[in-house]
């Protein structure tokens, strides 16, 4: 791995899940590149980079919306549930408790807090797309101590490590290949 990655990891956010709602099929992906971005507390509003190979980018670029949810130490089952398998061969979310939020989206039961989203804007980086949400509720859950992707690391079984290493490896090849494609994209707004 090289310094500039290396280095590159302190700028990263905690660990979040993102849900997301499309029809009937409910989806949910990990993330650690979500961050606040705004100062108002009237209108507050997050921001999230969600890379294009992962299926959950599609649907929050066709539906507008998703829920934000900052992750405790205490949920690695979940980040393996989301994280470590695709939609396109699973239902990640037939395992974990939700309730319906705002416009039917998932909301976990447990998590540190949850922030539900319409996206407002989008900028192309490449090899992902940074989602602008204005968020719509916000929920404080049960969780107390934040998963920060150097815990997550850290705490990680062997196996998953591992897996987590391969996948990543192949994240960045695709992030390499993908990264001089910048295109301006003009949001068009939630759909009607």
């Amino acid at each position: 791995m090289s310094d500039t990655y290396d280095l590159l990891r302190a700028l990263t956010s905690p660990i979040v899940a993102i849900t997301t709602r499309r029809g009937d099929e409910l989806n949910g992906m990990i993330v650690n590149s979500a961050m606040r971005a705004s100062l108002s507390a009237e209108k507050p509003h997050v921001s999230a980079y969600v890379h294009k190979f992962n299926y959950s980018h599609d649907t929050i670029f066709e539906t507008g919306r998703m829920v934000l949810h900052v992750l405790h130490r205490e949920q690695m089952e979940v980040v393996s549930s989301l994280g470590f398998r695709s939609r396109r061969e699973h239902d990640k979310m037939a395992e974990i408790p939700y309730r319906e939020g705002l416009h039917g989206l998932p909301i976990l039961d447990d998590c540190y807090a949850s922030f539900e989203c319409d996206v407002v804007n989008v900028m192309d980086t490449g090899a992902s797309t940074l989602f602008l949400g204005a968020v719509r509720r916000a929920h404080r859950g049960p969780g107390t101590a934040l998963m920060t992707a150097e815990y997550l690391r850290s705490a990680l079984p062997e196996a998953r490590r591992k897996e987590y290493e391969r996948n990543l490896k192949q994240a960045q090849e695709f992030a390499t290949t993908m990264a001089d494609q910048i295109k301006a994209v003009v949001w068009r707004g939630l759909p009607v």
